[in-house]
């Protein structure tokens, strides 16, 4: 039975929504966050493995040190107080992908303590969101439930456990309540999640593939009548995985909980799972507090010190920001904030920065990337990096361009080719014999019998009317197939109306 929604305009009109979120960020280590274990996506089922990942007894964990001064990286990032002690607790829960039925976390005592972000929405509005922590944890291996419905477990027969991700590390970047975010508050935090991501591939920690599960979030929502009141009961959205699952989650949960608090209802604290075929939220278990956990200091683990001289050393190798960044290359590329702002909306500030660095201009980068490449990619479904083609393929197509090898319709055609997987650019001309008709004697006559079939469009230009040379260049094209250089036919059509 489908549950009752209000409208969203009139579900944020009537309540005030609270969100937060906790972001879980895999880091791209070699290896596991207290054992040897190797990692990498794609392995086969229960291959990446050592007896500590699988909690044998016995086996005592030891520290990854790449793992810790990733973590200290992120909280510089993220304005975090870096803790000189912290502290790796036991956080105890049964569930069959964690083979020693505990989490090693951080509880009372993180590496990062509280810190913030701020996040650029489309229109150009900076908005604060503030951070409770970010803190270091190992994560659990991963259920495939068989027989059911999308993986879930309602339904399947049986169910099968990889452990390879048990005890990779993890980030878990904990908000606090972000308030004052209104009818805004799924941009807000699609935007937050957006600027996670590119920071922690900035800093080079993590692949950030969602995926491909590298990062992942779970939402928190709740609703109040007014800003002055306390917080309401939140529900909790487990592992949402996508920018756009994240906001369709928020706004989802306004609405089915604006619905019920107005008919005087109570939300329950629950657990809840997105669904993307139903584009809604499901409930799982009633959510457990701190205490259900039993939190406890971890015997096998000593207290983590970083001294503020190891802090300092890591922040004098931070990278440039991505905000900062952005602000850098939008003046060097002389775009205007709509023309950076459409770049970064669709992910393809990387590929420019990179295509203008091997030689194109950075409009001609732009053109390429947000426009042919752009509807290829929707059309495909695919992110612009998965596409069959590189920065240097596209550099080298604008330098066909520049050199007057290749105009725009064959520029097309040859991106077309290259993207089928034909090769090169260099090597899609050849093949297709591409090539630019610039011998002056076939334009002239190629442009003569254009004017000479097209009178009325001769009258107009003679007239000051260049609306209608549109159709001499294109008569001009279909007679060369495409090859002829539009800016020479331009030229020719003026010199002979006017001779």
């Amino acid at each position: 039975m489908a549950e009752q929604l209000m409208k969203y305009s009139e579900a944020v009109k009537k309540f005030d929504p609270v969100i937060g979120l906790e972001t879980h960020v895999e880091l791209s280590t070699n290896t596991k966050l207290f054992c040897p274990a190797p990692i990498s996506f794609g392995a086969e089922p229960n291959t990446e493995l050592t007896p500590v990942s699988l909690g044998l007894p016995g086996s005592l964990p030891v520290i990854n040190e790449a793992a810790v001064d990733y973590a200290i990286k992120l909280g510089l990032a993220l304005h975090c107080q870096i803790n000189e002690w912290s502290q790796f607790s036991r956080k105890n829960y049964f569930y069959p992908d964690m083979p020693r039925d505990y989490q090693i976390s951080q509880y009372d005592k993180p590496t990062n303590g509280e810190g913030y972000l701020d996040v650029e929405l489309e229109d150009g509005t900076v908005f604060r969101v503030p951070i409770e922590r970010a803190h270091i944890e190992d994560d659990a291996g991963k259920n495939t439930h068989v027989g059911g419905t999308d993986g879930r477990i309602e339904g399947a027969d049986h169910s099968l456990v990889d452990y390879n991700r048990a005890g990779v590390p993890l980030i878990e970047i904990v908000t606090k309540p972000i308030e004052g975010a209104g009818d805004r508050a799924p941009e807000i935090a699609g935007a937050y999640m957006r600027a996670i991501r590119d920071i922690v591939r900035a800093l080079n920690i993590s692949h950030a593939r969602m995926e491909q599960g590298n990062m992942r979030a779970d939402v928190n929502v709740s609703l109040r009548r007014d800003p002055s009141d306390p917080f309401g009961t939140r529900s909790e959205t487990k592992n949402v995985n996508s920018f756009r699952g994240i906001e369709r989650t928020i706004q989802y949960e306004i609405r089915r909980q604006a619905a019920i608090l107005d008919k005087g209802g109570e939300i329950l604290q629950e657990t809840r799972h997105w669904d993307e075929a139903s584009q809604a939220t499901a409930g799982g278990r009633v959510k457990s507090d701190a205490d259900d956990y039993r939190y406890f200091p971890d015997p096998d683990l000593v207290m983590l010190h970083i001294t503020p001289e190891h802090v300092e050393e890591i922040r004098k190798q931070m990278p440039e920001m991505p905000r900062e960044r952005r602000n850098r290359l939008k003046g060097e590329w002389n775009f205007s904030d709509i023309e950076m702002r459409d770049v970064v909306n669709a992910d393809a500030l990387d590929l420019i920065e990179e295509t203008v660095k091997l030689g194109a201009t950075p409009a001609g980068a732009k053109k390429w990337w947000l426009g042919e490449l752009s509807r290829e990619a929707n059309a495909k479904g695919v992110a612009l990096e998965e596409l069959d083609i590189t920065p240097q393929a596209v550099a080298d197509v604008e330098r066909l361009i520049a050199d007057g090898k290749l105009n725009d319709k064959l520029a097309k055609q040859t991106v077309a080719f290259v993207l089928k997987g034909e090769g090169t650019p260099e090597q899609v001309v050849e093949a297709h014999g591409f090539k630019v008709v610039s011998d002056d004697g076939a334009l002239q006559a190629a442009v003569q019998e254009a004017l000479d079939a097209n009178p009325d469009v001769v009258e107009k230009l003679k007239g000051g009317n260049m609306k209608p040379m549109g159709a001499i260049i294109g008569a001009v094209m279909r007679a060369t197939k495409g090859q002829a250089d539009a800016k020479a036919v331009t030229k020719i059509v003026m010199e002979k109306i006017k001779g």
